[in-house]
């Protein structure tokens, strides 16, 4: 390849057949090949060559390859470009192809095809020197006289104007530089023309102009053409000396067709006075020192940054979210005692306990500014006002409410945030909610804490003990910020249904408040206060035109509705509303008038109704339907083997009802309604103590035995048996149940108990006295039978409960059985209690 005459392409060169781009000599640009004959060529000829020589190759510009290798070989163009494959990639989709990265290295005239298939193979005549785009001195037609020399001067000086007129820290301005200074210039119009925005039809023309002289002639146009362009557009945007510097945005070594210059949008021109906005809002958003450093870190790298770097999105993003974050912006609190206690009497009754702590907290806020913000945990049934009652909690105060749901979470992200390393990163909720409400010191409820979910992303559980531990959440770092927020202000309200299911890490960083049921008596307060005046809003009526008596309010808690909450008597409400709500609208209906103008009657239509409309029990019936829910209590108490117990469960207490039966067997004891292990062991237990005590108490089997159990099978059954049961509480129930069996005598139909039982006979304490309390006084119990140990539980219970119900406090199970049976239970006198001390106090 080489010479005396210089460096030579070989004469005969495989040609590449293209019709997309045109390559100079000098410029790299990227052709996708997928015709029969191209294919043929990198197959055979790139990819099995071994020697430098086998990857030169022509490239024959405005010519199509055909689509069939049977096709005859169209017309070639005579000039065409030696050019070095650098690079080769195959694909197989979306059917199979080269990509092909060729560097231009001097032009050529096909002197002779030599073959056509399985490629074209022809004679080549070189036109161009090898050396001028290799060398490095600018040597050759600046030395040159005549016209050639003033055409590449001009050339040059044109050149060297455009370059002036781009940015030159953009990489691909500087090599143009770099290209400016150091190539000859007999070598500048392929290398310009390859750069600027020129169409393939004016690149042809160049590649045609053997001649250097008709070279520069056809090239300078195109440069001229393009200085004017960027004159004309500075002139119409006025734009500044700071921003008349473009950008060429072209390929590495070549030029992507139609996009080599990617001029400035106008939003740019407001760029800097963007970016200046955006740090006076970062100096002014009084942030911790600690975060300003980060946030100033961040917007010097923005300036940087190009606009269309997907990172520079996401940077300005988190700016964004860093100014917005209220570091320093806070609420004054309401601290007048006297109107906090009214706000909340008059959005809530009862619930005494929740409005005394927040009282306490106002106080205390009297005393001490600088107090931190407790952790509150309301536990307790559905619809009891847990949720509602925090808002009104925020009202008191004169703070911002934000409500997180947290039932269902199970990604620790959603707490935390995800790091902004992950597309789509964004902060979690407790920074997304400060930035929603604006100021450091809101209340936010976490609703649903208890069923907080677990997963591979992690447990949100434990993402929350930072977030609701005081000694931490002064420095909570969320993942998306990276820098520590004070949470130290914000009144945290959690609400659950039950302790049970939340962590005990968590549960110790929160103050448990229990918010038990309603009485019936509180519902009906509640129902006459805010159910019924809000239900009558909400269906367009007024009290002149619907009257709810109290009984027949009394009558819908009692006999429609059985829970601790209120939101199933407000939808019983709602329904008698919509009742009345149809009588009142065919009441006004519009007579409708004939052709004749005249109003027609009709005969069959009824007298608008009697205003206010009475809902006595009557209409009541006919509007729900008959009762959902009688008092039974005393009807399933009339056969030997039926007691009943109290149970307690997330949705408040529960009436429990045990029955047993016994049959000639072999003295197995059978367990049905879908029991725990620990119920199941207190019927066990319940058994040894009855066998135990036979003789004491009188208890024989069907024969009269003085062994319940000999010869006899004995059968227990929990209705109902689809709702799982668990808990030692219905210990005192079964030896009850147990007891009335096999002595043959009835319980006494008003007593309900719970207690844990022992196998020496002692009751011991259980939970959730007072719901249990209330559903026994809803079910209209009289006689409840309590371990010993609760009574201390009785003060929360309210008055007139109390008064209502006769309280028995067991210590062992002889008072049980005493208190449950008329008359009392034979034996009981026998039974020694234990010693009870005084207290020297």
């Amino acid at each position: 390849m080489a010479s005396a005459g210089g460096i030579q392409i070989p004469n005969r060169l495989p040609l590449l057949l293209t019709h997309e781009g045109v390559l100079l000599p000098g410029s790299t640009v990227r052709f996708s090949v997928d015709s029969p004959r191209n294919m043929q060529l990198v197959s055979q000829r790139l990819l099995k060559g071994t020697s430098l020589k086998s990857t030169i190759i022509g490239v024959i510009p405005n010519t199509r390859d055909p689509e069939q290798d049977s096709d005859s070989l169209p017309p070639l163009h005579q000039i065409g470009t030696a050019g070095i494959a650098v690079q080769v990639v195959g694909s197989n989709w979306p059917k199979p192809h080269y990509t092909l990265l060729i560097t231009g290295l001097c032009r050529f005239r096909v002197s002779n095809v030599l073959k056509e298939r399985p490629f074209v193979l022809a004679e080549v005549l070189q036109l161009d020197k090898l050396e001028q785009y290799t060398a490095s001195t600018a040597e050759g037609v600046t030395a040159e006289d005549g016209e050639l020399g003033e055409l590449s001067q001009k050339f040059y000086q044109a050149a060297v104007q455009l370059l002036g007129m781009l940015d030159t820290s953009v990489p691909v301005v500087a090599k143009f530089r770099r290209l400016l200074d150091s190539l000859p210039r007999e070598t500048l119009p392929d290398v310009v023309a390859s750069m600027i925005r020129t169409s393939n039809k004016e690149k042809l023309q160049v590649l045609d102009a053997v001649s250097l002289e008709e070279r520069f002639r056809k090239a300078l146009p195109m440069l001229t053409r393009q200085i004017e362009g960027l004159k004309l557009l500075q002139k119409t945007r006025k734009m500044s000396p700071d921003t008349e510097k473009r950008v060429l945005s072209v390929r590495r070594g070549g030029v992507l067709p139609g996009r080599q210059f990617n001029l400035d949008e106008e939003e740019e021109d407001e760029d800097g006075d963007d970016t200046a906005a955006l740090e006076r809002k970062i100096h002014g958003a009084s942030m911790p020192d600690a975060a300003l450093r980060v946030c100033l870190k961040e917007l010097k790298r923005l300036k940087k940054m190009p606009q269309s770097m997907p990172e520079y999105a996401l940077t300005r993003n988190y700016l964004d979210l860093m100014v917005e974050l209220p570091w320093s912006k806070s609420t004054k609190d309401c601290l007048d005692i006297r109107a906090a206690r009214t706000l909340l009497d008059n959005d809530h009754y009862a619930m005494e306990k929740l409005k005394r702590r927040v009282l306490e907290y106002l106080a205390v806020r009297q005393l001490k500014t600088s107090l931190k913000g407790p952790i509150l945990c309301f536990v307790g049934p559905p619809g009891v006002g847990k949720t509602s009652v925090g808002r009104s909690i925020a009202r008191t105060l004169g703070r911002e409410f934000h409500r997180i749901a947290l039932g269902g979470v199970c990604d620790q992200s959603d707490i935390r945030g995800h790091r902004r390393t992950y597309v789509g990163s964004m902060p979690g909720r407790i920074i997304n909610g400060l930035k929603t409400v604006g100021v450091n010191n809101p209340v936010f409820l976490l609703d649903e804490v208890d069923k907080l979910g677990k997963s591979l992303q992690g447990d949100p559980a434990a993402a929350l003990l930072e977030v609701l531990d005081p000694e931490q959440n002064h420095s909570f770092t969320d993942h998306y910020l990276n820098v520590a927020f004070d949470l130290s202000q914000v009144l945290f309200i959690a609400t659950a249904n039950t302790t049970a299911t939340i962590p005990p890490a968590l549960l110790d960083r929160m103050e448990v408040l229990q918010v038990p049921g309603y009485t019936q008596e509180e519902k009906l307060e509640i129902a006459h206060r805010h159910l019924i005046p809000n239900q009558l809003e909400q269906h367009g009526l007024t009290p002149q035109q619907l009257n709810i008596p109290q009984d027949t309010t009394q009558d819908v808690i009692s006999r429609y509705t059985r829970e601790a909450g209120v939101r199933s008597l407000e939808r019983k409400i709602g329904a008698i509303c919509r009742a009345v709500a149809v009588k009142v609208a065919e009441g006004n209906r519009v007579p409708e008038t004939s052709s004749s103008g005249q109003e027609t009657q009709h005969k069959d239509r009824e007298a608008p109704p009697e205003m206010p409309i009475v809902i006595d029990q009557v209409a009541l019936k006919d509007i729900l339907g008959p009762p959902l829910f009688d008092m039974e209590v005393s009807e399933r108490l009339t056969l030997p083997g039926v007691a009943l117990g109290l149970a307690w469960t997330p949705l408040g207490g529960e009436i429990m009802f045990v029955e047993a039966s016994r049959m000639e067997g072999e003295g197995q004891l059978t367990l049905t309604g879908q029991l725990g292990d620990v119920m199941k062991e207190s019927a066990h237990l319940a058994i040894s103590w009855l066998r135990a005590n036979a003789k004491t108490y009188q208890l024989t089997n069907l024969v009269g035995g003085p062994d319940p159990m000999e010869g006899t099978d004995i059968h227990l059954h929990f209705p109902a048996g689809a709702v799982t049961k668990d808990g030692p509480s219905a210990g005192v129930t079964i030896v009850t149940c147990l007891a009335s069996l096999f002595s043959g005598r009835l319980v006494r139909s008003d007593v309900a108990m719970t207690g844990e039982i022992t196998l020496r006979g002692l009751v011991l304490p259980v939970g959730g006295i007072k719901d249990k309390v209330l559903a026994a006084h809803r079910a209209g119990v009289k006689r409840v039978i309590l371990p010993k140990r609760n009574e201390k539980d009785l003060e929360e219970l309210p008055a007139n409960v109390r008064a209502d119900l006769d309280f028995v406090m067991a210590g062992n199970l002889d008072e049980v059985l005493n208190a449950s049976f008329d008359g009392g239970f034979p034996g009981r006198t026998s039974v020694r209690s234990p010693p009870q001390l005084s207290s020297k106090l």
